[in-house]
Formats: C-alpha cells, structure tokens, sequence
C-alpha cells in the first residue's frame, strides 16, 4: 500500500513538474507572441480615452469596463477561432492577411501625421455633456468596433510569432495573450482617464497640493507623448510587417538590404544600434507605403469630387 501510495505520489509529482512546464512554456510563448504587438498595443491605449470624453466621473470606469469586456468578445469568440482555423487549415493566407495589417498600421500612421500637417482631422471631439439616454451605447458601440480592428491585428501578429508552434499550444498562448493585452490596454486606459480626478482631488489636499496640480498639467503632455509614441510604433510595426512579408513572399532584395545594415551597423557599433537601424528602415517603408495609402484614399478622391463637380 505505502509502495502504490509512493508511486501515485511520484505521478503526480511528475505531472505537476509537467504541468508547470507547459506554464513556463505559455507564458514564454505568449511574450514571445505579444511583443511585436506592442505597437499596436500603444495605439489601442492611445486612442480609446477618447471614447469616455464628456461622460461625468462617475460613468468612465464603468463606460471603461463596457469596453474591455467588448474586447475581450471579440478576440476570444470571433477573432481567435478565425485565425486558429485558418493557420490549421489555410496558413499560406497569414501572411497576406498579416500584410494587409501591415498596410493598415502603415496607413493610418501616415493619416496621423498628414492630419497634423494638414490640419484636416478625422476625429470629432467628443460631446461635452451625454445626449440622451442611448448615447453611452452608441459610444460604447463604437469604441469596441474600432478595438476590433486593432484586436485583429494584435492577434495576428501574436499569431505569426509562434506559428511553428502545435495547435493547442497556440490555441492557450493566444488567450492568455488576450487576457493579458486587455487588461494592459484598459488597466492604462482607466489609469489615464482617472488620472485627472486624482490630481483635482489631491490638489484640494494642502499637503498634496503642489503634486495635484503637476499631475493636472502634466496629463495633456502626458497623452501627446503617448499619441506620438503610438504613431511611431504603427509606423514601425506595419513597415516591418510588409518588408518580412514581402521576403516571405519570394522578394528578397529589400529585406536583404536592410539585414545587411543592421548587420553592419551591429557590428560596428552594438546590438542597441543595429536594431535601431532595422527599425528605422522599417518605420521609414511603413512611412512610404502609408504615403501613398493616404493619398490613394484621401487626395485621389477629393480630386475626382472636385472634377465630376466642374
């Protein structure tokens, strides 16, 4: 009996060491996985305050936690069993469709920059006060149709880092990286949000009073830092998105190139200097393509109105 006893106990000693294997094998896939989403990551933070603008204090975390559980939905439920299916069954198409996402991160880091050049934004400021007893949906409603795009691409650039990886394995690594973005993503988002009340509230405190009122003035400085950073990271996420892509593809020229730079520049100067270089090359490609993205979509129209008016 103590020698069957012994032997249960050394099974499930064994399959706890396995078990927590596999945990360090997750969590190691899933940074692995999430990295190269951080631009998009940074984007999707940057972009929902907005959402929560003119709702009263009392309503943004709650209007926040709306949001994230919409989130959450559509990774989990729409865009995870896609992406599974079609890297089990057709993953000739990751590819494609990963530089279809990297067109469009390309893309609207390029509209970012011509609306700051130009002027032209395609943003509206968000009502000053709630209009109506449906309007917290319809925002609500919004913001989660504008995370799904951003979702998608976060799950497949995930996707494409551990693709050489088995199907459950892929499977487990993908939720624990849609938990995990989310509650990064809409943790900052609420931090962000939130940060105003409680530099107003430690303001009120003499004590803390000088700290409240940086905080105050810091948060605008604060949001452009994270708008630009947010911009950057498209920029440089969707170039380099295109450029493997396009050596995935067969053309290896470009690709070639910028590897010997960095190579070059590694050699010469470091690690830190290399990857500089390759994502400098990245970001300026992503630039380019956005470019003409945006003039395809925005100028090439606009001249086309113009002309069928006249």
């Amino acid at each position: 009996m103590a020698g069957g006893l012994a032997a249960l106990l050394d099974d499930v000693a064994a399959i706890a060491r396995a078990a927590a294997a596999s945990v360090d094998d997750i969590a190691a896939a899933a940074g692995k996985a999430s990295t190269k989403a951080m631009g998009v990551v940074v984007d999707d933070a940057a972009v929902t305050p907005r959402y929560v603008d003119g709702f009263t204090p009392d309503r943004e975390l709650p209007v926040i936690w709306k949001i994230a559980k919409g989130s959450l939905r559509n990774k989990l439920l729409f865009i995870l069993p896609a992406i599974l299916l079609l890297s089990q069954f057709l993953p000739w198409l990751l590819t494609p469709l990963l530089m279809l996402g990297g067109l469009y991160l390309s893309y609207e880091g390029a509209e970012k920059i011509w609306e700051a050049v130009s002027g032209h934004s395609k943003v509206k400021e968000a009502p000053a006060a709630i209009k109506g007893p449906n309007h917290e949906d319809t925002m609500v409603s919004g913001a989660i149709r504008t995370d799904f795009i951003l979702s998608a691409e976060i799950m497949v650039i995930s996707l494409n880092e551990i693709a050489d990886v088995g199907f459950w394995m892929r499977a487990l690594t993908l939720v624990v990286v849609a938990i995990g973005i989310t509650a990064l993503v809409y943790g900052a988002v609420a931090l962000i949000v939130k940060m105003d009340d409680a530099g107003l509230h430690m303001a009120a405190n003499p004590s803390t009073k000088r700290l409240g009122e940086l905080l105050v003035k810091a948060m605008p400085i604060v949001m452009k830092v994270l708008s630009t950073v947010g911009i950057a990271a498209m920029l440089w996420v969707g170039g380099h998105i295109l450029l493997v892509g396009i050596h995935d593809l067969g053309w290896t020229p470009m690709y070639d190139l910028v590897h010997h730079w960095e190579v070059a520049a590694t050699e010469a100067a470091g690690g830190f200097v290399g990857w500089l270089v390759n994502t400098l090359a990245s970001a300026l490609l992503g630039i380019i393509v956005g470019a003409i993205a945006v003039v395809v979509m925005h100028l090439i129209p606009r001249k086309k109105s113009h002309a069928d008016a006249h």
